[in-house]
């Protein structure tokens, strides 16, 4: 076997020849493959420097044991989530830009070998990625309540964390058999979450991931037809058409200072008060942060928590 440097011929002893072809098939070992949005994507094997660029992502990460070198903000705030706040210790994710606005430069400025980017996105912006680190997008579509598991899956595969995120998963449907268990010897209760925002308050799509844990748990989330298909919430509704929203229990989510402001207003308002489920005490403020914009197996067990602390007597 031999090489050639300019006109020079280097020739290689025949077994320097052969050990470099026993490493060759080690290089591929080191490498491997995953189906995305975007085709298959190769990967090493053991990825060192993640970068998460969705909030699922980040989730999934911290769920399998790894800490981000970046991330982006949560929805209605100017760092991560709060309920990600208790996975986190000194050990931060830079902030790398926010939902929708990556800032590229700090992204390549962590030198990552790996990138978490969220579903459908725009291919220009994929194109912008790969040429920094490998980039992983689920290739979801649409809203399907279900579909946070086959992305973190995937992003577990990505990581080489598939165990630790089978476990995760297996723990989420434990703690929703439990609670669905604890619901069936009485008749389902109902519920509808909504987003309060100061123009006014949001119902949330019974096709969100949030909707699939509360029935996987035995309640029956609604939103009450307001919802077009394939939107995640419905337009603004005055304190009148509240009226509405029949069901036993109304989840009030916020996602930050604004959003609570209003509705504290809205709680001094008769049309407020005059609400069923205001006259049963059966309306729950929740975070808007986790209940209305999370995704991954934290967020699931996080709510299935405070569902079960709500619907305890």
């Amino acid at each position: 076997m031999h090489t050639a440097f300019g006109k020079r011929t280097v020739r290689l002893p025949g077994l320097a020849a052969a050990m470099l072809g026993l490493l060759l098939p080690l290089a591929a070992w080191a490498e491997h493959g995953v189906d995305t949005a975007f085709g298959e994507v190769t990967l090493p094997e053991a990825p060192a420097r993640v970068v998460t660029l969705y909030e699922g992502a980040l989730d999934t990460a911290l769920a399998a044991g790894v800490v981000p070198l970046g991330a982006v903000t949560t929805r209605g705030g100017d760092g991560v989530a709060r309920y990600i706040e208790a996975h986190l210790d000194e050990q931060r994710p830079a902030i790398v830009g926010v939902v929708r606005e990556i800032n590229l430069e700090a992204v390549l400025a962590l030198q990552p070998d790996l990138i978490l980017a969220p579903p459908q996105l725009p291919e220009a912006q994929y194109r912008l990625l790969s040429r920094i680190a490998p980039t992983v997008v689920p290739p979801t579509e649409g809203l399907q309540p279900e579909a946070w598991r086959d992305e973190a899956r995937l992003f577990a595969q990505a990581m080489g964390r598939e165990a630790e995120i089978e476990a995760m998963l297996e723990q989420v449907d434990a703690r929703a058999a439990v609670l669905a268990g604890r619901i069936a010897a009485d008749e389902a209760p109902s519920a509808v979450l909504v987003r309060w925002m100061p123009q006014g308050p949001m119902v949330m799509s019974a096709q969100l991931f949030t909707a699939g844990l509360l029935r996987a748990a035995g309640v029956a989330i609604h939103d009450a037809g307001l919802v077009r298909a394939g939107v995640s919430h419905s337009d603004p509704l005055s304190l009148e058409n509240l009226a509405r929203l029949e069901a036993d229990w109304l989840f009030l989510a916020t996602l930050n200072e604004e959003g609570r402001d209003a509705l504290e207003a809205a709680k001094a308002s008769p049309a407020f008060a005059r609400l069923d489920v205001v006259a049963r005490d059966q309306v729950v403020a929740v975070d808007g942060q986790l209940w209305s914009s999370a995704t991954g197996p934290l967020a699931a067990l996080a709510i299935l928590d405070e569902l079960d602390a709500a619907l305890s007597p």
